[in-house]
Order: structure tokens, then C-alpha cells, then sequence
């Protein structure tokens, strides 16, 4: 189904667009093609309805003889604004009673309450945006690092949807020939050289695997990264947590098992989301059954976690550490191997005992020594160098799920011309991909699915 307007679209929606709460200023935001002329009943300062769009006015707003505030009004004509209709965006000043008035006041004047992402939804349904770039707002407003920003940035700008653009559109070019090769089906003609289709298709492929592949890097991008930081009671683990930090977060003690639970906190590295989990120490016999608790949790938290930092004393056997970086490897872990406490052996010492271990990290947690080394491997082991927020990646798992489908139609083309087959099953296949293309970017979609989609949105966006 092609979305154009939904019924029941055509009335005159007020939210508050800003932050509920006390605030220097609050917005509110009107979109419909009533808008201007609800405002203009509560604003006698002028008419609003004769001034130029894009323009700002300064007046009181009063209901009947009620004074409700002096304002700021902010006038945009369809089509030159956000939604595409009629908006009025109003600044009070940022008490909750006042903003409420307002809105109260214009409800009467014939407006209603905006749902969740209703501003954004009506800007998809007016042709403003499509629906990566409608998603994007959303993250956009959520983003809390440079990376997620930019990622967001540049698919509302149309960075994604460029790209989809043209798969489909090279895709819809052979697809228009194969259709026409069904037309004339008892002539036994080929419009569509099969050569450049194949090409096409491989070329299609290795485009949306791409974008496919990049959905780990943008999830990261979008929901941080997990760190484990496990080892032997006394490894330093909370110290190097109060390293990372920059702040004495954990309780810092010389008594083995001081940790019985784990501690999580955020630190943003290179604008990507760090969270540190901080476990209790790791040894197999204990009869403390709270320290036993805790060890547990520390094992399910490095069983969860993106990546373990396996941290231990460089006054340990270099054959305990050998082994546990077999287990590790073995159960297919993603690890840095840390090597604390250099400022107790001497650095030098360090590295020549533990030579034989590769990718072992120095540092000293109590001393500050080569913690920036190891943020740097933090973000490393994430990113591997596969970071380019000007190239598009996917932080969406309905992107995602749908591209995948994209993925698998073309391989299905693929085999299809491998097997020669006829052009009307083909046909199905290419329709199969154009409806998974075109289902992302909302060309194909229907009321429900952009209902679930717009109500993760904030209310007055």
C-alpha cells in the first residue's frame, strides 16, 4: 500500500514542543490549516492571518478578557515549513500553568492534542521527509554522543535515503524491461540484456550487504558498548574503574573480595558509550556465600558483555594468565588482556615476563600509567578502524530486518539467472526486493506500521 494522506489528518494539532518542567521559555507548537487562525482569535495585538510567513510577533495572548501571557509567535505558510502545513509556534514564558493555559486555550479554539510524533509523521505524509529521515529525527533528539549525532545527521540530510534511491531506481529500470519481455511472451524476445543484469545484480548485492554489515558498528554507535572488567580479587578492578572514571566510584581496598556485586557506570570515549561493569573478584574457592553470589554475577556479566577486560597482577604466574586467554579464546570472547600494577614490578620487568603473550596491555590503574593506551584499545577493538560517519550507517533494526530481506531477494535473482530462469519468475523476485526497498523509505507502508513507528517519538515532535 502507498502511503499519500490518512483520513482523519486534516484537523489542527497543539503540543508542547519543549521540555515539560519550570524553564526560562516554553514552546508551543500548532501545525494544521487552522493553525494560524486559532492563535489569531487569542492574539489582539494584530491580524495574524495577514502577515508573511516565516515572520515573528511579539503580543499579548488573552482569552476573552484573561490576560494568559506576552509571547513570542512564530508564523510558517504551507507548503515552507516543517510539516508542510499551516504552523504557528508560540514562546511563552516557561511556567507549566502558563503553557497549560495556552493549550487549553487553543483546544478550545478547535485544536486537539498532538499524539506521540504526530509534527513528524505529518511531515512524512506531506512528502516533507521520508521515513529513514522522519526515524532520524528521533535519533537525532536521543543521540547522546559526536557519533550517534553524526550518524543521525547524516541520514536526515538524506544519506541513507540517496542510497536507496538509487539501488531501487537501477533495479525498477530492469525491472520495467523483464515486465515487458511478459507482454510479448509468444514472441520469445529479451528486452533486458541479461549480462548487465547479472552485473547489476551483483554490483546491488555487495552495495546492500555493505549496509547490512554496518548495522554492528551502528548499533554501537547507537547503544554503547558493555565492558566486563574481570579478574582475581586484587587485580585492581575497582581501581581501574576510579581510573577510567576520573572519580573514586568503587571502594578501593588491599582485603581480597572487598567487591561482592558489580558496579556500572558511563564514560564516553571518542563519542562512543563505554558502560564499565566492575565485578566481584574471580577465585574458585571461597566460603563466603554473598562473595560466592557475586563471583556468579561476574561470570554471566562476562558471558554478556561486548568486550572483557581481563585484568591481572603482573606479579602472577604468566601460565595462569596463558590459560585463561585460551579459555577465552575458546569460547570466542572478545578480550583485552591488562596487565596492572607495572609501577610495583617495573614496566620493563613486565613486558620481558609476559613476552610471550600477545596484545598484553601495561598500565598502572593506581598510577594513571597508560590508561589513555587503553582507551584507545577500547575503542579499537569497537570501531576497527571502520568508523566514517560521512558513509551511511544503519543504527535501525527495522532498517536492518528489511535490507536483509533486500539482501536475500537478490541472491534469489542471482540463482535465478544462474538457472536461467523465465522472466516472469524473476519478476516476482525483483518485486520482491523493490517492495523491501521501498517498505524502508515508506514508499510502501501502511497505518499501523507508521502508528508503532511515531509513537516512540516524543510528544510535540
Amino acid at each position: 500500500m502507498v502511503m499519500n494522506k490518512l483520513s482523519g489528518w486534516d484537523d489542527t494539532i497543539v503540543a508542547l514542543a519543549t521540555p515539560p518542567g519550570v524553564g526560562a521559555i516554553g514552546v508551543i507548537r500548532l501545525s494544521g490549516i487552522n493553525a494560524i487562525s486559532i492563535v489569531n482569535e487569542l492574539f489582539p495585538s494584530k491580524n495574524l492571518l495577514e502577515q508573511g510567513s516565516h515572520t515573528l510577533h511579539v503580543g499579548f495572548l488573552k482569552e476573552g478578557p484573561d490576560l494568559l501571557d506576552e509571547t513570542v509567535v512564530s508564523i510558517y505558510k504551507s507548503p515552507k515549513s516543517y510539516t508542510g502545513e499551516n504552523i504557528v509556534e508560540i514562546s511563552c514564558h516557561g511556567s507549566p500553568y502558563i503553557q497549560q493555559q495556552i493549550i487549553g486555550a487553543c483546544i478550545k479554539q478547535g485544536a486537539r492534542l498532538a499524539k506521540a510524533g504526530e509534527f513528524t509523521q505529518r511531515a512524512f505524509l506531506n512528502g516533507k521527509l521520508d521515513l529513514t529521515q522522519a526515524e532520524a529525527v528521533a535519533d537525532l533528539i536521543s543521540s547522546n554522543t559526536a557519533a550517534s549525532q553524526k550518524a543521525a545527521l547524516h541520514t536526515i540530510r538524506g544519506g541513507f535515503s540517496e542510497n536507496l534511491k538509487a539501488l531501487r531506481e537501477r533495479l525498477l529500470k530492469f525491472s520495467a524491461l523483464i515486465e515487458l519481455e511478459l507482454d510479448f511472451s509468444q514472441e520469445d524476445v529479451e528486452f533486458a540484456d541479461r549480462k548487465q543484469f547479472y552485473e547489476l545484480i551483483n554490483e546491488l548485492k555487495q552495495s546492500t550487504d555493505t549496509l547490512v554489515n554496518s548495522f554492528q558498528l551502528g548499533n554501537v554507535i547507537k547503544n554503547g558498548v558493555s565492558v566486563a572488567i574481570v579478574g582475581k580479587p586484587n587485580a585492581g578492578k575497582s581501581t581501574l574503574l576510579n581510573s577510567l572514571l576520573n572519580e573514586n566510584r568503587a571502594i578501593v581496598s588491599d582485603i581480597p573480595g572487598t567487591t561482592r556485586d558489580t558496579i556500572e557506570e558511563i564514560i564516553n570515549i571518542d563519542g562512543i558509550l563505554f558502560r564499565l561493569i566492575d565485578t566481584a573478584g574471580i577465585r574458585k574457592q571461597t566460603n563466603d556465600k554473598i562473595e560466592n553470589a557475586g563471583i556468579e554475577r561476574s561470570l554471566e556479566k562476562m558471558k554478556e558483555a561486548d568486550i572483557v577486560i581481563y585484568l591481572f597482577d603482573v606479579n602472577n604466574d604468566k601460565g595462569e594468565i596463558e590459560r585463561w586467554k585460551e579459555e577465552a579464546e575458546q569460547k570466542a570472547l572478545k578480550f583485552l588482556l591488562v596487565a596492572n600494577k607495572i609501577d610495583e614490578l617495573g614496566e620493563a620487568i613486565a613486558k620481558d615476563k609476559f613476552g610471550g603473550i600477545e596484545n598484553v596491555i601495561f598500565i598502572s590503574a593506581k598510577g594513571n600509567l597508560h590508561t589513555p593506551v587503553l582507551k584507545e584499545k577500547m575503542v579499537d577493538a569497537v570501531l576497527q578502524g571502520k568508523v566514517q560517519t560521512e558513509n551511511t550507517i544503519i543504527t535501525n533494526a527495522r532498517h536492518y530486518h528489511a535490507l536483509k530481506e533486500v539482501s536475500r531477494s537478490l541472491t534469489d535473482i542471482k540463482e535465478g539467472l544462474d538457472n536461467k530462469l523465465p522472466g516472469d519468475l524473476l519478476a516476482l523476485d525483483i518485486r520482491r526486493c523493490l517492495y523491501y526497498l521501498g517498505e524502508i523509505t515508506g514508499e510502501i507502508t501502511n497505518e499501523d506500521q507508521l502508528d508503532y513507528i511515531f509513537s516512540k517519538f516524543c510528544i510535540g515532535k
